[in-house]
């Protein structure tokens, strides 16, 4: 059973900036596409970023280009999201999410079977 847990998340001032982890266990990360999405309270789950196990080609959502930067540790099974000049309408509960069913990564949650339990992120003075 493919699990995913996501870490890293908190309290961050604006302009600070976080690292997010997801972590997988009983299958090989680097065979998946992985996404991070994010849902904030009251909206719709959006697609942040994700990384494509074919050829480590990146999306980012127009919001996040610039600030965050997706990658992955092979060796450590683990695929990260640095988040950087955080804004307050970051806030949200992140989750990230993976398949193996597409040749690139792709912000939709629709092509997404496998989702860890989601970590919060608050940034606010």
């Amino acid at each position: 059973q493919v699990q995913l847990v996501e870490s890293g998340g908190g309290l961050v001032q604006p302009g600070g900036s976080l690292r997010l982890s997801c972590a997988a266990s009983a299958f090989t990360l680097d065979y998946y596409n992985i996404g991070w999405f994010r849902q904030a309270p009251g909206k719709e789950r959006e697609g942040v970023s994700c990384i494509s196990s074919s050829d480590g080609s990146t999306y980012y959502a127009d919001s996040v280009k610039g600030r965050f930067t997706i990658s992955r540790d092979n060796a450590k099974n683990t695929v990260y999201l640095q988040m950087d000049s955080l804004k307050p309408e970051d806030t949200a509960v992140y989750y990230c999410a993976a398949n193996n069913h597409y040749y690139y990564c792709s912000g939709s949650s629709y092509e997404y079977n496998d989702w860890g339990q989601g970590t919060q992120v608050t940034v606010s003075s």
